[in-house]
């Protein structure tokens, strides 16, 4: 396990990144959703989707009320008819979550977002309306 991070003093479970490889590499999963354990303030795997799952899966997947990270593999067609893969980040931290955990989610989200070397498009939420399909596939295509 990584060393606790000094500004936020989050650490990062050997679990996150290796899920992750699986992801970038095998594609083993759709998406993957972090969440900050509050008592020993770590970044554990919450949930993973299914390589057949879609991103609706995803949206679905986060709390209304509570922080988490996620990564999806979003595969899409551009507007010259070419087929691309990027693996987009999403910070989600919706309005109606609590303060605390806003603060910890929001000072430890670089860190993090450093440890999954492959990120190619990163997101920040607080309602599902910044995050549709649209905008997501928009700032992959972009």
């Amino acid at each position: 396990m990584e060393q606790a991070n000094a500004s936020s003093g989050i650490a990062v479970g050997d679990e996150c990144k290796m899920k992750f490889l699986e992801l970038k590499a095998k594609r083993n999963y759709r998406f993957i959703v972090f969440k900050i354990e509050e008592t020993s303030y770590q970044v554990v795997v919450e949930k993973l989707g299914q390589p057949n799952e879609k991103y609706d899966d995803l949206v679905a997947s986060l709390p209304p009320n509570e922080c988490r990270y996620a990564v999806f593999d979003l595969d899409f067609t551009t507007n010259e008819n070419c087929q691309k893969s990027k693996i987009v980040f999403i910070a989600w931290a919706p309005d109606s979550s609590r303060v605390r955990s806003k603060m910890v989610y929001a000072s430890s989200k670089d860190r993090f977002r450093k440890e999954l070397d492959g990120v190619q498009v990163e997101l920040q939420a607080t309602d599902l309306s910044e995050m549709s399909y649209d905008i997501v596939k928009e700032r992959a295509i972009s």
